[in-house]
């Protein structure tokens, strides 16, 4: 039985071949396990007018969230290349949002070679809703 990094794995895996990067040819695959056990996904979608694209990361948290779920639980994100890809930084803080900071994100290449970070390592000194005062 696989466990539950692994199927986040294989679901951005399979969502990563329906990224619309034609002018890039850069396609990323995002998949997150909410708190509820539902696993969302989304990929990246470019437009010819940069930076109009939406990333995989935010694609996935906004099909997590129009399916009603709120909170991340663990987050898997693949890209081919020689070293696994990190969410960029916008990304970074749409994850912070909706995850705890310890909540982990593995980094995948489609050769197979993955790290893992939380959020808090991805994203120190973040910026986060006690900023915004009461």
């Amino acid at each position: 039985m696989e466990n539950d990094t692994d199927a986040l794995i294989a679901a951005a895996t399979a969502v990563r071949k329906k990224a619309h990067a034609p002018y890039s040819n850069f396609k990323v695959g995002a998949a997150l396990r909410s708190t509820t056990g539902t696993i969302h996904t989304g990929c990246n979608v470019e437009n010819v007018a940069y930076p109009e694209g939406t990333c995989a990361e935010a694609g996935a948290i906004a099909a997590m969230i129009a399916a009603g779920d709120t909170e991340i639980a663990e987050l898997a994100v693949i890209a081919a290349g020689a070293e696994p890809v990190t969410p960029c930084g916008g990304c970074r803080q749409k994850i912070k949002e909706f995850a705890g900071p310890d909540v982990v994100v593995t980094m995948a290449t489609t050769e197979g070679t993955q790290f893992s970070m939380t959020v808090a390592e991805l994203l120190p000194g973040a910026f986060g809703k006690g900023h915004m005062g009461s």
